[in-house]
């Protein structure tokens, strides 16, 4: 029975890339949306889903955190993809021909440069992969799309432009999700404990929150901060430390924070991925 991972776009999406790099084994599923790519895990209709939570140029994905804790779903690991922003036309188009460039909202800040210098207008797309299909469709030499060389075998297109984005690192993070945790998992590296929470209200609760960290030696990658339901008033953070939670720093650093909290879930476990480090180089 082929097992199958689903993900945010369309055929040749960036996210479609990401599967077919470290989960060649499992069959692409294609989703609209967030939401949608989440729900056909939940259903089963998906095995895996592939989830974009960050980019090194534009930086976090929106929504996209406040999605996660409500999902139901774990995070398994994570996949950083090295995203190449390419100007794809239809046959026989050159550069100078296009006026227009189709990407999503995400992907036309990353080549801003180029577009710039060939005075090049972006149009916001609901996918990079749609964009590429349409601008097939249309056969119009004077329309582009910003997208993976995937998209442009997909969809016929020639590639106008290869490795347009500004910043030569540019890299996209994915969390990979599965119904269920695996909490002895231990990866050949270190490995990560993500989790969600949300501090009393009382006076410096999150500095003394996070000083269980501190002094227990676990280091903190990540803390992001969105607010809940639309009220300015309770906001709820996304954090990664280093370590796994049978650990005992991490055990007695997690005691502190519950203290001074009144909303702590766990998220996932899952082995760093080597790229992890190398971006940070």
């Amino acid at each position: 029975m082929t097992s199958h991972i689903a993900f945010q776009g369309e055929l040749g999406a960036y996210g479609h890339q990401a599967c077919v790099e470290t989960r060649p084994d499992h069959a692409p599923l294609p989703c609209a949306t967030f939401e949608d790519t989440i729900e056909a895990v939940r259903k089963g209709d998906a095995d895996l889903g592939m989830i974009a939570i960050e980019n090194s140029t534009y930086g976090r994905v929106a929504d996209v955190h406040s999605l996660l804790p409500e999902s139901g779903l774990h995070i398994v690991d994570e996949a950083f993809v090295r995203v190449h922003v390419n100007l794809l036309g239809v046959q026989g188009a050159t550069v100078k021909d296009v006026t227009h460039a189709h990407g999503h909202v995400v992907i036309l800040p990353q080549c801003a440069g180029f577009l710039r210098e060939h005075s090049i207008r972006g149009v916001v797309s609901s996918d990079n992969a749609r964009a590429a299909r349409e601008v097939a469709s249309r056969g119009d030499p004077t329309q582009g799309a910003l997208a993976s060389e995937l998209a442009a075998g997909i969809y016929g297109l020639k590639i106008l432009a290869r490795h347009i984005e500004d910043h030569a690192r540019n890299t996209t993070r994915f969390v990979i999700m599965a119904r269920d945790p695996d909490l002895r998992r231990r990866g050949r590296g270190p490995m990560v404990t993500a989790f969600v929470f949300r501090v009393r209200n009382i006076p410096a609760a999150l500095y003394k929150a996070m000083g269980g960290f501190a002094t227990n030696g676990v280091n903190m990658t990540k803390l992001e901060s969105y607010m809940v339901g639309g009220n300015f008033t309770a906001t709820q953070f996304y954090a990664e430390v280093e370590g796994h939670p049978d650990d005992r720093s991490v055990q007695l650093a997690l005691e502190e924070l519950d203290y001074f909290t009144d909303h702590v879930r766990l998220m996932g476990v899952f082995p760093a991925a080597p790229r992890r480090h190398e971006r940070a180089t």
